[in-house]
């Protein structure tokens, strides 16, 4: 449907720890701005190894990164230092406010930014809207707020017609 085309990534991908990020700094990326809860961990879950890990081989490969979140500064503040990155809190998502404050924050424009998060409403249409290369990830676990609980039964309908539309393509 034309109507969801707005809500759709450009990307869709299982898991942020499956993007071939090195892949994408070939071809010019140079800044990845990630939500945090279900896209790198579960919801309210302390940075875990892999994120750590993931955040160092971005470093190394050459990448800003920063962390955008709608959560509280206690939150996003003590992931953000756990893996060692830039962070902005109560984003307001998805407005585009602070998608460009983040993009200014890690020097880079819309052309060379990715954003990677779980929630079509919030965290792609954001992105969409600052004209950042957006990834849908799956969410990793099931536990969320009742409002992220609603906007998920209301995505179904919008990722029904996404995948639709992909296997057109293929």
């Amino acid at each position: 449907m034309k109507l969801f085309k707005r809500f759709y990534p450009q990307n869709h991908i299982e898991s942020a720890y499956d993007i071939a990020y090195d892949e994408l700094f070939r071809q010019g990326f140079r800044g990845i701005i990630f939500d945090i809860d279900n896209t790198l961990v579960e919801h309210g879950a302390p940075a875990n190894e892999a994120a750590v890990k993931l955040f160092a081989a971005l470093k190394q490969i050459g990448y800003q990164t920063l962390v955008l979140s709608n959560n509280k500064e206690p939150r996003v503040k003590s992931f953000a230092e756990a893996v060692g990155t830039k962070y902005i809190h109560r984003a307001g998502k998805p407005k585009i406010l602070n998608y460009r404050k983040a993009m200014e924050v890690i020097g880079t424009v819309p052309e060379t930014t990715i954003f990677v998060g779980d929630q079509l409403f919030t965290d792609i249409w954001g992105a969409n809207i600052a004209g950042i290369n957006s990834y849908l990830v799956d969410r990793i676990g099931k536990k969320e707020e009742i409002q992220i609980v609603i906007k998920r039964y209301l995505e179904k309908p919008v990722l029904y017609y996404y995948k639709k539309s992909k296997r057109k393509i293929l």
